[in-house]
Parts: structure tokens; C-alpha cells; sequence
């Protein structure tokens, strides 16, 4: 590592990197000590280092990506082979090869003042949250450069709080839609029954709780890419006791995180003027994945419990403090994974949440709840998101914030439950020194199946059914199928079929299809294996010349348009196939995978999430679903509660069968803790 005493090393090289700690200019990779030699295949053939944010070419070589852009702004062809190649038609590694590389381990450059070795994706946080020799670094650049830099620092905090102490600006209340003609202020206590319910609230909260307050947006997104994904996971449909299409996850480095104002837990009202607040999943799956150049959206977005102001929550501003951090972007497009949002009750903008892997969870200094009162010196203690993400895209690759965090804030003790329960929205979330991409990271889950006092009849007009295909084959002949799921997968799905090849045995048979669940192989049970265990039974019992597979087809009672719809030339690079959310819905209960989440909270707190479904005369008798869960709550500070989850059970209790006046005294009665027993299925993938 290059000593941090030399000298600068060009105008663009006079400080350490902040993200891997050498010296290196702006425009080149990053520099990393590896403790271990690198395996060739993950090497890139331009710099001969360890790849960084790989790139695949149509010929089958990998790069990384600003050696290929460099290389690509002199030569056309592929420094491999010397085929002709367009940067364009390149594309990111799968992100098995990015995980491979993020996990390979590096020595901190500060040696021997730290002697660390972590994961190279966890260096960043390291250096700036606990690395002592970096800490010293920045200390004694600072004190070369500015001598006076502390007492300039303090002046600034002290004139800070004491424009915040400002009584007018205390007692201010801005519009939550003040500047947007296209928003609404949406009280959802009023709106349709099962959107919000008593789960949100016990008697405590009335005095300090006025309403849940949302607002309806209008958002246009630019697609450069038409054969791009968005890259968001959407749940519900007026067929799904959800009723509406909600976003259950977006998908970091996408379209739609990029553009940074769609987030989980928001409700789609409109898409490109078509309103599908009230159609089927599927139809909202064909809107979203054919856009057009341009997609208009209007989304409803929770925004919280509006407070009523107290004389207590004006005196706390004298726990408040100035706390300044710096953001380094790869380049101008990077998004810092930051979700901003306006209160009723106070003036500014404020951090809602800070996405996972995103640079702003990296870096670990900013938090939930921090109010935005300048960003790059531009004052926004008055400002607007929309305002806050036009000077974020435009600023070149540093973003420097001044926030004001609430010093004094304490969320409910959990210690007696230990890492089952999630701070890390907290505002002291990094005062440990590690990264919140760390402090978020939970102990495996235990998951398990469906006890049989759980087990459910299948939702109506949904059916699925057994199959047992019997197959003569020549020895070395394959089956011919891709599979996907495992009971390794975050969402501990069965293994099913993802493809059935044109070569092959099934594909001669016919009586696979894409989407069944496997069940078992030559007597071999494959519904407990992870994805790796059954590919190397298939393999196995595949090698003998019969074949005896079981598998389960599921009857959804819509038909979904599948990706083969999309047009010929598009249809190999988008959407790689995976079964969409109602699909899941039919598979048997003895499938499922649970796990329990245990949720705590003070008494004057609500639980923070609604739900809908549960026993009715006309419907029968349907599953529990979260539908919404609100910002600033036990469920949204915990994190692994998503929109389309099922509740099975409450406290041990099973909800199968209960009516949703039934369940929700049940939920209300717990004061400080409950444990609730969810199943939890991936969305549809637009």
C-alpha cells in the first residue's frame, strides 16, 4: 500500500481513496491487498487485478467495468479475441460472480497500525466507522490542511442549533403537498376497510396519534434500455385478498433504485394513465413489463402517523446535534440508496430509510430519522425531495451532507430477545462502529414446515396436482431441465422447474412443464434439499436408465403472461423466468416454509403494520396478509416483515379459519411483544 506520507500523486490523487484506502486517481479501480492469490477466472485480462463491478461481452470475456470503458474509448473490438464489440452491448456479471468477488478477503492497507482482514465489500465501512489507522490519517491530513478546522466545526454547530431554536421555525408546519399540485394528503383511517385497522393501534397511542397519513405521487421514469428490467417485486391484484398492487421489494442497482422514489410498501395507483388499483396480478404484470420509453406512475406512499405537537416534543430540540458526513460516488449516476420524505408536522426533509448494499448504508453515518439541513451547502431546512435529488444527481462524485440527529433518542429495549429484534433504523444504529449493512444482518432464521395444525385449504378456484412421469432413456441422455428455488433460498422455496430444453428426455415426453415443483426422484425426497443437493440428485439418479419423477403442478385460476410473450429478439435478456407471486398461493401447505418473527415495542407504540383477509360468509375462508407496513414503527424498524406476507399464527396461536374481528383483539392484547408466525413468498418480478 502506497504510504500515506507520500507525497501527491496527481491533482486528483492528494488523498487516500475514503473506499479502499490507497492512493489511486479518480478514474482508475480501486487498489486491494488480497490475502489470498485470486483464482484466474475471476481476474480481469485488462489490469490483470481481482475484477471490479464486472462487465460480461456477447464473446464470453469479463472485464472490469472502467477498464473496459477506458479501453473501449480507443479500440472496437475485444482485447481478448479482437472480435468486434459495441461497450453497449455488454452487460453486469450475474450476481453470483459479483457475490464471489464482494466475499474475497483483503488486509486493511493501514498495516501494522490494523491488522483486520475482512470480506472486500466490507473494507469501506471499516475504514471509515473502525479503523483506527485511517481515523489518524484523516486527523492529521485535517490539522495539515486547516489548522483551525475544529473550532470553525464547533462555530457551525452552535449556529446551527440556534437557528433551529428559532421559535418560528419550531412551531412551523409545512403542507405535506405543498409544492405538487399531482399530491393528496390521504387520511387511510377513512379509506376502504382492511387498508388500516386496530393491528395499528392500542388505546395509548390516541392522545399523541391524529391520523396515518399517506400521499399519492406522480413519477416518471425514463427507460434507456427497453430490454431492462425495472427491477421491482410487486404482490397483490383485485384476484388476492391484498386487492391492491403493492411493491414488496426493489431490487438494488435497478431502474427503479436508481431513480430513487419508489420504495417497498408503496401502493400503484396508475401506470402510464391506466388506473389498476382494481385489476388482476397478472394484468398489472403485462402493464409494467412493457412500458414504453417512458413510465408514468402514480403511487400511494405511506408517510406515517401524523403527531399532534406537545410541549415535550418541542423542549427535545435541545438534544439535537450537527453531524456532518461526506458521500463518495463511483461516478454522477450512482444512487446513494437513500429515501427521503416530508413530515405534516415539521418543516424539511428527512432520511425514511437507507437501502441495503446502497453507498449511504455503506458508509454507516447517516440514519433514520436524521433531518437534511444542507446538502453540498445548499440550504434545505425548508427544502423539498425533489429539490435534495436534483443537487444529489447533479453533483459529481462528492455529496456532502449536514444533518440534525435527534441525540437523545431511544428506541424500546429488546435486549431480552436479543438479535431477533432490529434497531439499526436507530439514531445510534453506528455508534458501535460497524456498518448498518452489518448491524442488519441477522442470525439465520430458523425456518420450518407447516405444522399440521397451521395447514390451510387452498385459496378458491386454485388447484394443484400430482404427476408421476415414468422415462425409459439412454444412459447418457439428459433429462434436460433448469431448475431454480432451494431451501436455501431467502424465501425457502421448493425446488421447481425454471426450463424444459429442446433436447432431452422430458422435453420428448411433455408432461414437465415449466413451473411444477419437484417432488422426489427415483424415490429420493427432494422437497427438503437446497438448490445445490438437488441438482446433484437429479444428476445422479438421471445417470440410470429409468427414471421415476414425482412433481406437483399448480392451477392458478388466472392466466399470467409469461416472458415468451414479450417479442422474440427481447425475450432471452429479460425477465429470467421464476414463478409469479400467485403461483405460490396454490402450493399445498404441507410446502410451506415458516418462520417466526418476534416484534417488540413500548407501550404508547402501534404495532405498525395492517392486514387483510381472514374468514368470510360470501369468501370463505382466506389467508392473513400484511398489506401495509408504517414508517417509524416496531414492524418497520424490525425489517423483515414485507408486504404479501402470510400470518399463520399469532403467539402459537393458528389464524387459520379466523375472522379478521378475531385476529385483531388477539394482536391488540399483545402490549409489548408478540411473535408472529409468517410464510413469505417472493413477488412477481416486473
Amino acid at each position: 500500500m502506497a504510504d500515506p506520507a507520500v507525497e501527491e500523486q496527481g491533482s486528483k490523487a492528494s488523498e487516500l481513496c475514503h473506499e479502499c484506502g490507497q492512493f489511486h486517481l479518480l478514474l482508475d479501480n480501486h487498489l486491494y491487498n488480497f490475502q489470498d492469490e485470486v483464482d484466474d477466472e475471476l481476474v480481469c485480462h485488462i489490469c490483470l487485478q481481482p475484477l471490479l463491478r464486472p462487465m460480461d461481452t456477447p464473446c464470453g470475456h469479463t472485464y472490469c467495468f472502467k477498464c473496459l470503458e477506458n479501453f473501449m474509448q480507443e479500440y472496437s473490438f475485444c482485447p481478448m479475441d479482437r472480435k468486434k464489440l459495441f461497450f453497449q452491448h455488454c452487460r453486469k456479471s450475474s450476481l453470483l460472480v459479483r457475490n464471489l468477488l464482494d466475499k474475497l478477503i483483503v488486509l486493511c492497507p493501514f498495516h501494522p497500525e490494523c491488522q483486520k482482514t475482512m470480506q472486500r465489500c466490507e473494507l469501506e465501512a471499516h475504514l471509515q466507522n473502525r479503523c483506527s489507522g485511517f481515523k489518524k490519517y484523516k486527523s492529521e491530513l485535517e490539522r495539515k490542511k486547516n489548522p483551525h478546522s475544529k473550532r470553525k466545526e464547533d462555530s457551525i454547530v452552535r449556529v446551527e442549533t440556534s437557528i433551529l431554536k428559532d421559535p418560528e421555525l419550531l412551531n412551523g408546519a409545512s403542507s405535506l403537498v405543498a409544492e405538487s399540485s399531482l399530491a393528496a394528503v390521504v387520511s387511510l383511517g377513512t379509506v376502504e376497510p382492511g387498508l388500516v385497522n386496530p393491528a395499528f393501534e392500542s388505546e395509548e397511542d390516541q392522545p399523541q396519534r391524529s391520523s396515518l397519513v399517506a400521499e399519492t405521487s406522480a413519477i416518471e421514469i425514463h427507460i434507456e434500455d427497453p430490454e431492462e428490467e425495472l427491477g421491482m417485486r410487486i404482490v397483490g391484484g383485485k384476484n388476492t385478498p391484498l386487492g391492491n398492487i403493492v411493491v414488496q421489494e426493489v431490487l438494488w442497482d435497478s431502474v427503479v433504485a436508481a431513480d430513487g422514489r419508489i420504495a417497498p410498501g408503496d401502493h400503484i395507483l396508475e401506470v402510464n394513465g391506466v388506473n389498476i388499483s382494481s385489476v388482476s396480478h397478472g394484468q398489472a404484470i403485462s402493464l409494467l413489463r412493457h412500458p414504453g420509453p417512458v413510465l408514468h406512475l402514480v403511487v400511494l406512499q405511506e408517510k406515517g402517523f401524523s403527531t399532534r405537537p406537545s410541549q415535550q416534543e418541542s423542549g427535545s430540540i435541545l438534544n439535537q446535534e450537527v453531524i456532518h458526513v461526506t458521500l463518495l460516488k463511483r461516478d454522477r449516476s450512482e444512487p446513494l440508496g437513500i429515501k427521503l420524505i416530508r413530515k405534516t408536522d415539521e418543516q424539511g426533509i428527512f432520511i425514511l430509510d437507507l437501502l441495503d448494499g446502497g453507498l449511504a448504508a455503506k458508509n454507516g453515518k447517516l440514519s433514520h430519522n436524521d433531518k437534511v439541513l444542507s446538502i453540498n451547502g445548499n440550504d434545505l431546512r425548508q427544502g423539498t425531495p425533489e429539490t435534495a435529488a436534483q443537487i444529489i444527481q447533479s453533483s459529481e462524485t462528492r455529496v456532502n451532507f449536514v444533518v440534525l440527529r435527534q441525540s437523545g433518542l431511544q428506541l424500546p429495549d429488546a435486549s431480552e430477545d436479543g438479535p431477533t429484534t432490529n434497531h439499526s433504523n436507530s439514531s445510534n444504529s453506528s455508534s458501535n462502529g460497524e456498518s448498518p449493512e452489518h448491524h442488519r444482518r441477522r442470525p439465520e432464521q430458523n425456518h420450518y414446515r407447516r405444522k399440521s395444525n397451521y395447514q390451510k385449504d387452498l385459496p378458491q378456484g386454485y388447484l394443484n396436482q400430482e404427476k408421476t412421469v415414468v422415462l425409459k432413456k439412454e444412459l447418457k441422455e439428459s433429462l434436460g431441465i433448469t431448475l431454480g428455488g432451494g431451501r436455501d433460498n431467502k424465501n425457502k422455496l421448493p425446488i421447481y422447474v425454471t426450463s424444459v430444453q429442446p433436447v432431452g428426455c422430458l422435453f420428448r415426453d411433455g408432461r414437465i412443464k415449466r413451473g411444477d415443483v419437484l417432488l422426489n426422484i427415483n424415490g429420493v425426497d427432494l422437497t427438503h434439499l437446497s438448490y445445490y443437493e438437488a441438482v446433484s440428485a437429479l444428476k445422479t439418479n438421471a445417470a440410470s436408465h429409468a427414471v421415476v419423477l414425482k412433481a406437483l403442478e399448480i392451477l392458478v385460476p388466472e392466466r399470467i403472461p409469461e416472458t415468451s410473450e414479450v417479442p422474440s429478439d427481447t425475450s432471452e435478456h429479460r425477465f429470467s423466468w421464476s414463478p409469479h407471486w400467485v403461483m405460490w398461493l396454490g402450493l399445498p401447505s404441507y410446502l410451506h416454509c415458516c418462520q417466526d418473527i418476534i416484534l417488540c415495542k413500548s407501550n404508547s407504540e402501534s404495532w405498525g403494520f395492517s392486514i387483510v383477509g381472514g374468514f368470510e360468509e360470501n369468501k370463505g375462508s382466506q389467508p392473513f396478509f400484511i398489506k401495509t407496513i408504517v414508517p417509524a414503527t416496531a414492524a418497520f424498524r424490525d425489517g423483515r416483515l414485507k408486504c404479501g406476507d402470510e400470518i399463520v399464527a399469532v403467539n402459537g396461536v393458528s389464524a387459520v379459519g379466523m375472522s379478521n374481528a378475531e385476529l385483531i383483539p388477539m394482536l391488540k392484547e399483545q402490549r409489548n411483544k408478540v411473535t408472529l408466525t409468517v410464510v413469505s413468498w417472493p413477488g412477481s418480478l416486473v
